[in-house]
């Protein structure tokens, strides 16, 4: 199955395509959409939709994976993330694209193994798991994967239960 994940954010938008079959996972290409601050959040929201439509276009996702809403201390913060999930949620529903959301601590569980791992930690599951022996231009890149990772994980398990009995 072919897994967009999708780190939202309104400055860095990570996004990470992998293929899998729930046990083994392969890289496809990631990268980040970059939004300038200076912009009216608006046309932030435009630029993110118009990437990722020509993301889903380019690679042809089956699934989409996004990490939900985290209680922030800064609710400012919090609801500019919902914008950019929504936005993304709402390029997946017009593509026809299921979505999985999963909390950070599910993501960071399914990758690390430890739900209250650090960033740098994830990276370097990341890179394990993909089999890549470079570092992510940023952590946006590395996080994108590990949701994507995680859907292909989580959404795989009753499968794999079957076929170990």
């Amino acid at each position: 199955m072919r897994i967009i994940g999708i780190d939202c954010g309104t400055e860095r938008t990570g996004f990470g395509v992998i293929d899998s079959d729930g046990r083994t996972h392969t890289f496809i290409t990631a990268g980040v959409i970059r939004t300038q601050p200076s912009l009216p959040l608006e046309s932030r929201l435009k630029q993110i939709a118009s990437e990722l439509r020509a993301v889903f276009r380019e690679f042809s996702p089956e699934f989409v994976a996004v990490e939900e809403v985290f209680h922030a201390v800064n609710a400012k913060s919090a609801l500019k993330l919902a914008h950019v999930r929504g936005v993304a949620l709402l390029q997946a529903a017009e593509a026809g694209l299921t979505v999985g959301e999963y909390s950070p601590l599910e993501v960071k569980m399914s990758v690390v193994g430890y739900g209250r791992a650090e960033k740098q930690q994830v990276q370097m599951m990341v890179q394990s798991l993909l089999h890549i022996d470079r570092e992510f231009a940023s952590f946006d890149v590395s996080d994108a994967l590990a949701v994507a990772i995680c859907h292909g994980t989580r959404s795989s398990l009753p499968t794999l239960a079957r076929v170990a009995r």
